[in-house]
């Protein structure tokens, strides 16, 4: 390894071994800063494809680009040296074929320094998750809502009630054979997911599940508060900072159009005086 390659003290080995151990910790990242805050605190952080939204403005994940995953991921990377860095495909990059995805996966983790990828999927893509994993590329699942699918599941609904409860346990138990050494549970009940988390050999990372899953994830600027207009039922708010931003943002506006910013101790005086005319 070279002296300048990122050390991190967590792989995907390490992530599988914490099942039964302890609650593994996760949260997204977008932005080198926001990755140097949580490094210290979570096992995994997530580049999630969620940036579209968050970042960009986008109705969906499903604009999000491999540019826009590879440009946000190598920011991540900079600010991580404890935790491990996962990243999202995104929507079109690893669907068509095994191959097609893994060399989409291949590219975003030679030019992120990822240390594995996530993709959606169960039963449909255990042969992509095994084909990914004998080739060297570690796996992270995602099944019950799939926000990529969001078109086809009719919405941001909880999924896996009453009978559609067998397919999902057949998607973990697939991902699960198929190598991933761990599963996203994803807005689904939290009796199922419990009983996810009982059968599959591999963490179960919960958000809007259960608190019963091997571990939990959050997107990072739901659960600080950044955004007011809409909070799903699964998120815990642990601060309030959209609100005193805004209310920052109003008084610097308030202070530039009184003159009362820059104050006298936020410009330079002049070294030498100026000279006679």
């Amino acid at each position: 390894m070279s002296a300048t390659a990122r050390k991190t003290a967590f792989n995907a080995d390490d992530i599988r071994a914490l099942k039964g151990q302890r609650p593994i910790v996760s949260l997204t990242a977008y932005t080198t800063p926001m990755a140097g805050l949580m490094d210290a605190h979570c096992d995994f952080v997530l580049v999630g494809d969620s940036v579209g939204m968050v970042l960009h403005g986008l109705p969906s994940t499903l604009g999000v680009t491999m540019d826009m995953m590879v440009m946000h991921g190598a920011a991540v990377a900079r600010g991580l040296n404890r935790a491990m860095m996962v990243i999202d495909m995104p929507f079109g990059s690893y669907e068509e074929s095994p191959a097609q995805a893994f060399r989409n996966a291949a590219r975003l983790m030679a030019e992120t320094n990822a240390a594995a990828v996530k993709l959606e999927g169960g039963v449909e893509m255990a042969p992509t998750i095994q084909f990914l994993t004998r080739r060297g590329i570690p796996v992270m699942a995602h099944i019950g809502l799939t926000p990529q699918s969001v078109n086809t599941l009719g919405g941001y609904k909880v999924q896996g009630r009453a009978e559609a409860a067998k397919p999902l346990i057949a998607d973990a138990r697939a991902v699960a054979d198929a190598g991933a050494f761990a599963v996203v549970l994803e807005k689904v009940p939290a009796s199922l997911a419990d009983q996810v988390t009982e059968i599959v050999p591999i963490p179960t990372i919960g958000i809007g599940a259960s608190v019963g899953c091997d571990g939990q994830i959050l997107v990072v600027d739901d659960m600080l508060g950044f955004f007011t207009a809409f909070k799903p039922k699964f998120v815990k708010r642990y601060a309030d900072l959209g609100p005193a931003a805004e209310a920052a943002i109003a008084d610097y506006a308030a202070e530039v159009r009184a003159r009362r910013f820059p104050g006298a101790e936020h410009i330079f005086a002049d070294q030498t005086p100026a000279p006679k005319e």
